[in-house]
């Protein structure tokens, strides 16, 4: 090794380790804790003994039905927002690369939703549905549609996805406005030229090329999905009646509502399991389909 390159050895250390450093103690170290006590009873006290139980926290998980209840909720809600993000985030892209006067302010204020404070855009939100939504529904006789849909049990997921879409689509078109722009001009010439509709331009040259956007966007709302709890507290709180009681929201309750440490820790490595199943399975998927340029 030259001199030179020692010098940049020597530069990266510097700016990496520090990093390293901070994220072994705040992530990997408590991760691993974590670990050791989902094989405990314990409740969190530290004067308390903690009862050696083995993989019994674990072999309880399938027996919770509150647990397994939170479990569909959380993957009936992640599909949904997938789903609901992903095409409301395109959909602005596409509108804000057109040739739209306005495509700069369009931008902005598809984005803006984004820098919202979870907690903040959840009471934000609780007021549209309890007083928007109710004047709207008096105003045009639509009452079995505009009503506060956070107090039905059949409607107050839906309403958990309609916020998460409105807060995560904004963030998901940036991702797609930098796919749409690194497609080849000189292809969307010679498929113009070729006499290709605008439909076909998009499915057949535009969306193929998009697979690097589609790739990083997918991982981002599937994770962010599972892993939602700000919103899902300050929004629904987990009710009505448990009827949008997240992943999240329900370790957190098992650990610091009813003081189960060992068993919320149990809940939490499992969570992390599935999360990086899919999110891992999910990029793989769609690495395959990405085509080179």
């Amino acid at each position: 090794m030259d001199v030179t390159s020692k010098k940049n050895v020597g530069w990266y250390l510097l700016f990496t380790l520090p990093l390293l450093i901070i994220f072994t103690i705040i992530v990997v170290i408590p991760f691993l804790i974590g670990i050791y006590y989902a094989f405990f009873e314990w409740d969190g006290i530290g004067a308390n003994p903690k009862i050696f139980v083995g993989f019994e926290n674990f072999l309880t998980l399938f027996s919770d039905g509150r647990f397994m209840k939170s479990t569909w909720l959380t993957i009936l809600f992640t599909v949904l927002s997938v789903i609901s993000v992903n095409i409301v985030g395109l959909a602005f892209a596409l509108l804000v690369t057109s040739k739209l006067r306005l495509a700069n302010l369009a931008r902005t204020m598809f984005f803006m939703p984004y820098l919202i404070g979870g907690l903040i855009l959840g009471y934000i939100w609780q007021f549209v549905f309890l007083d928007v939504f109710a004047a709207i529904g008096k105003a045009t006789g639509l009452e079995h549609i505009f009503f506060n849909w956070l107090i039905n049990e059949n409607f107050a997921l839906f309403a958990l996805v309609f916020v998460f879409t409105w807060q995560m689509a904004g963030y998901v078109m940036i991702v797609y406005i930098a796919g749409i722009q690194g497609v080849p001009g000189e292809l969307i010439e010679a498929s113009k030229v070729d006499g290709a509709s605008k439909w076909q331009r998009l499915t057949r040259v535009t969306f193929p090329l998009l697979m690097p956007a589609f790739t990083i966007s997918l991982f981002l709302t599937l994770s962010y999905g599972f892993k939602i709890y700000d919103v899902n507290l300050s929004l629904t709180g987990g009710g009505p009646a448990n009827a949008t009681e997240l992943f999240a929201m329900n370790i957190y309750n098992e650990i610091f509502g009813y003081g189960n440490y060992g068993y919320g820790q149990a809940k939490a490595i499992l969570f992390f399991i599935i999360i990086s199943a899919v999110t891992l399975t999910q990029v793989y998927i769609t690495k395959k389909r990405e085509v080179e340029m």
